[in-house]
Order: C-alpha cells, then structure tokens, then sequence
C-alpha cells in the first residue's frame, strides 16, 4: 500500500536550521526500517515558485504566490510504500518529532493519506 504524507507548515517561520537536514537524514534511515520512501523533499516557499489554478463558478483563475493568506501550506512531502497504514501515521509522527527537535519555532502537522489503487 501506498501513502502520502504532507508536512504542513507557515511559512512565517524561517529557514530551517542545519541540524535538522542531518537529523531529517537519520530519521529517513529509521523510517526505511519499516517502509519504502519512494520519495521525499521539501518544498520552496511559495513567494519562490508556487501557483495555485481555481475554478469557481466555472471561472478558471491563476494566481502566482506567494500566498499570504494561508496559515498552513504544504512545505514537504514523502511518497512511502507500507505494509499497514499504521506504518505511514508512524513514519509521519517521526518527521513531526524531528521538526520539533531541531526546530523549536516550526509549527504544522503532518496529513497521512492513502494512495488509491
């Protein structure tokens, strides 16, 4: 099975720092234990290249970002091949308590989805 999780985040919160990218390294090592990541990154903020497409009222619109208004935005994601769904709320939990270890002014959550199929 298939899941992909997203790392949610405001972007008011600065770069990351250094200490998180080795610690992010070693927790994707644990997590490999139990799953497969097929992939995973972070993303760029979106004053840096980030569109949003809309239809409303069968209006399409276009808008480049960045966009302020959002509290939470998706700031990364990983793609993991799993045995239980479990698997993937455990690898989530994980990259949460990596960010919050190394990054004591992040906030977000973590959103765990199966893939269908």
């Amino acid at each position: 099975m298939r899941a992909l999780m997203l790392l949610k985040m405001s972007e008011q919160v600065g770069q990351p720092p250094e200490s998180l990218f080795q610690a992010m390294d070693e927790t994707i090592k644990e997590i490999e234990k139990t799953a497969t990541i097929i992939d995973t990154n972070g993303l760029l903020p979106t004053a840096d290249a980030a569109t949003k497409i809309r239809v409303t009222g069968g209006k399409t619109s276009v808008l480049d970002g960045p966009f302020a208004e959002s509290r939470e935005l998706v700031g990364g994601y990983a793609l993991v091949e799993v045995d239980t769904y479990e698997q993937a709320v455990e690898a989530a939990r994980k990259i949460i308590q990596v960010h919050t270890d190394h990054w004591p002014t992040w906030e977000g959550e973590a959103e765990v989805r199966q893939v269908m199929g």
